[in-house]
């Protein structure tokens, strides 16, 4: 287990965390969570042992194997599959050794190391490292591209793809889904929750942590506490402790008042100067409460622009793409009209951001036709938008920029509403991070009175509170939205209806973000059909066998196959059984009297046991289906 007692480090003269206790056992999934800057990737350096502590204990059992996510990735010749096997260091190690036996013409040590192999698996490796690859949006061309081939991004998955390839003790991932699209993060839910490890992760995706952890680490005011349940269950148990904290701040203040008037009063007089004294040691005795902070530090909202035409933005029978000969969508039909919130669903580069850059002008038409409303104010969020700030300008020489008639002291107040409070509005934009950076933008966009709001990724580096706020903010706004995020949080708050963007076209899509994760089951399943499909056309193009031989081969098959049908067979009574208890687990759940405090025993024993089921039903239920694809291959083999 990681054991942390007293701890305590410091960043130059910061103070990150002091005094501060928590365990994190074998097996538990814990979400670190809290402000930017609060000291969240100085604790996961403590983790790697690169942050030396300044007090008390940080104890991590020597035996485990940690892994985290290469921040830099070289641009090196080798194969996007082989840079991910990198990561189960084991293996290449043993691999090595193998490489030597065989020079060395020593057969037992050669024995030796195959079997070693076996025992971790090794000789899946290549398999899983595509299957990881796969999940995280890679076709399987690009499996053989060299690493350097990729962009940055890219890059980072790579990177992501070999962390979780390791066979890890103890995971550390700091956002991993910042750089995913929606497919590949719901992928990433399903794999973290399989993962048998330790996981502590970073993350401002508030319907990720729900998924995946059971436990939050939260750090607050220079403490880090532990507390039960998913992200909702902390904001619960922290919502109530605010309130019994600001009661009990409330109540010694009202205290506080009474004694300092009581010793004011008669500390002069004589005949009273002993009571006063007691008074005064009460005040001293007292214990050293601060009052409870729950409101965010960022509230905005976007001003109603006045004018509202109908419709807003159009596009018809149109052909989005870079070239005549690279038609990314073709005939288009979309129209924007005021209360419209659309988002966009599809697969990475199917072309969701082409789509929004041709409607929002920057990228021509290629065919049909754009019609876009007289003084129109359109809100663009990208990261193009990012790359386009004056990186040598201040803050608030940006926003004076943006609006000529504000004052230095209006800037200031615009900005304190997107947390850039005292000096931090005057710093140079080229010194924030992407965090602030993104805050600067929305602040310019809110500026603009935007009719219609063009969203691509908005959320990429905001930490949780901002995301809260920009949720609130989109909730209130009276225009149209066109939204493309990877956070499912802030796609089911804000879009009322979504599109799905792929094989060149753009349809309406009939679901929610369930019904999308299942349609892309169904897409790969599809796929899968074809694939199989095709093979079995090409099989029937081949010469016929003899009637009689060939039930004696699909009798042969059926024999080969049979422990497979017997495991499919325990698989499917053991998933059927496990989801009876989830059932009546979750029905609990569902009942308010759970979250009473007198059943707080009750609440953890049940996260624990629903923590325990879901992957184990979902692990069984892959295995079941990987078991049923290798007997369909049994049984149309040749």
């Amino acid at each position: 287990m990681i054991l942390a007692s007293e701890l305590g480090f410091d960043r130059g003269v910061k103070t990150l965390i002091k005094s501060s206790s928590f365990t994190i056992h074998p097996g538990h999934k814990v979400g670190l969570v809290g402000a930017n800057g609060c000291g969240k990737s100085s604790l996961f350096a403590a983790f790697l042992g690169q942050l030396q502590i300044d007090s008390g204990n940080l104890d991590i059992p020597k035996g485990w194997k940690i892994a985290t996510v290469k921040q830099e990735t070289p641009a090196l010749s080798q194969s996007a599959l082989d840079y991910v096997m990198d990561g189960d260091t084991e293996f290449r190690q043993l691999e090595n050794q193998l490489e030597q036996a065989r020079v060395d013409d020593n057969g037992s040590q050669e024995a030796h190391l195959l079997n070693q192999i076996d025992v971790i698996n090794g000789y899946s490796l290549p398999a899983r490292s595509g299957e990881l690859l796969h999940g995280l949006g890679f076709s399987q061309d690009q499996l053989s591209n060299s690493v350097s081939s990729f962009s940055g991004g890219w890059r980072m998955r790579l990177n992501l793809a070999q962390a979780l390839i390791s066979r890890a003790d103890l995971l550390l991932l700091d956002e991993p889904t910042n750089h995913l699209d929606l497919d590949a993060v719901l992928w990433l839910q399903r794999w973290l929750k399989r993962f048998d490890g330790t996981l502590v992760l970073i993350s401002h995706d508030r319907d990720f942590l729900d998924d995946v952890i059971g436990q939050i680490l939260h750090i607050e005011q220079q403490q880090a506490k532990l507390y039960s349940g998913n992200y909702s269950s902390f904001e619960r148990q922290r919502a109530e402790q605010l309130a019994q904290q600001d009661a009990m701040f409330q109540k010694q203040q009202r205290e506080v008042k009474h004694l300092t008037s009581f010793v004011d009063r008669f500390r002069a007089k004589a005949s009273k100067a002993k009571q006063a004294q007691s008074r005064l040691k009460r005040l001293e005795k007292l214990p050293d409460l601060a009052p409870a902070h729950s409101d965010s530090q960022f509230s905005f909202d976007f001003e109603n622009p006045g004018y509202m035409p109908y419709p807003l933005l159009s596009l018809e029978q149109s052909d989005c793409g870079y070239s005549e000969t690279t038609i990314i969508l073709d005939t288009v039909n979309i129209n924007l009209v005021p209360g419209s919130r659309i988002g966009l669903l599809g697969r990475n580069g199917a072309g969701k951001s082409t789509l929004i850059k041709s409607l929002a002008g920057e990228l021509a038409l290629l065919g049909g036709s754009r019609y876009c409303a007289q003084e129109l104010s359109i809100g663009y969020f990208s990261q193009h938008q990012l790359e386009q700030l004056r990186v040598d300008e201040t803050a608030v020489k940006q926003i004076m920029l943006a609006k000529s008639e504000f004052t230095e002291q209006q800037a200031r107040n615009h900005l304190g509403k997107f947390g850039f409070s005292g000096d931090q509005a005057l710093n140079v934009i080229n010194t924030m991070s992407g965090g602030e950076k993104a805050r600067l933008v929305l602040s310019l966009i809110v500026l603009e009175k935007p009719q219609l709001l063009l969203l691509d990724e908005p959320t990429n580096h905001l930490d949780l509170e901002m995301r809260q706020a920009l949720v609130m903010a989109l909730q209130e706004f009276a225009g149209a939205i066109i939204l493309i995020a990877h956070d499912r949080y802030l796609l089911e708050s804000c879009v009322d209806e979504f599109y799905i963007v792929g094989n060149g076209k753009v349809k309406s899509f009939d679901g929610d973000i369930d019904d999308y994760q299942k349609w892309l089951d169904d897409d790969k399943k599809s796929a899968f059909a074809e694939s199989k499909s095709q093979h079995q056309a090409n099989a029937n193009n081949e010469p016929k066998v003899d009637k009689k031989e060939q039930r004696r081969q699909q009798a042969e098959l059926r024999k080969k196959s049979a422990p497979l049908r017997k495991q499919v067979e325990k698989l499917e009574k053991q998933v059927d059984k496990w989801q009876a208890e989830l059932e009546v687990i979750e029905n609990e759940l569902a009942q308010p009297e759970t979250y009473e405090q007198e059943n707080k025993a009750k609440l953890s024993e049940l996260l624990l046991k629903q923590g325990k089921l879901k992957p184990q039903v979902e692990a069984a239920e892959e295995q079941w289906m990987e078991l049923e694809e290798q007997i369909e291959e049994i049984m149309n083999e040749d």
